[in-house]
């Protein structure tokens, strides 16, 4: 028989869980992020580690300036033909399990630019975990995407493939497919 832990005894309390689950739930606590800052909505993405939004009671406080440092990648602003196989290869450098937020409507669809140069969302390049929309999205937008994603990374199996399998063969562009755009 169980004593009880005020008496003097301990109670066993067994607590069963998953390894895969715990360490879910450590990585969506502890989010290095990789902003690739290109446009306007860099201010809102600044304004969410300030002290009204703190970002940091999320665990994704401290951005990492190296990709190969970064489990989160934070695409924000409009993408163009130009940066694409830089964006392209910033995600391929990051390790594995890793995750990408489309920060605003212009990394999201392209944005107001319906013209030759821009890049029509960048779940064309690289698979997208969350959308934020909004031009620019404020704080609130931004907080809600981060526990969006936690809730993702926690209820997600263990990862065991290469993740550019997220993006269709008939969707992905390629090397050159951003050449012949530049033509």
């Amino acid at each position: 028989m169980a004593k009880n832990p005020l008496a003097g005894g301990f109670e066993e309390q067994v607590i069963t869980t998953k390894l895969s689950e715990l360490v879910n739930w450590c990585r969506s606590y502890s989010l290095f992020q990789y902003p690739f800052v290109t446009a306007c909505c860099g201010m809102e993405y600044m304004a969410t580690a300030a002290a009204k939004h703190d970002i940091a009671r999320f665990g994704a406080e401290v951005p990492r300036f190296s990709p190969r440092q970064a489990d989160l990648l934070w695409v924000v602003g409009t993408i163009t033909h130009k940066n694409a196989p830089v964006l392209r290869r910033i995600y391929e450098q990051m390790a594995e399990p890793k995750w990408v937020i489309a920060f605003g409507v212009c990394a999201s669809t392209g944005g107001f630019y319906d013209n030759y140069a821009t890049v029509p969302g960048i779940d064309h390049i690289i698979p997208v975990d969350v959308y934020i929309p909004g031009c620019p999205p404020r704080p609130e937008a931004v907080m809600d995407a981060v526990l969006m994603l936690q809730d993702q990374i926690q209820h997600e199996p263990a990862r065991v493939t290469n993740e550019t399998s997220r993006v269709p063969p008939s969707e992905r562009v390629t090397d050159e497919d951003i050449a012949r755009s530049r033509a």
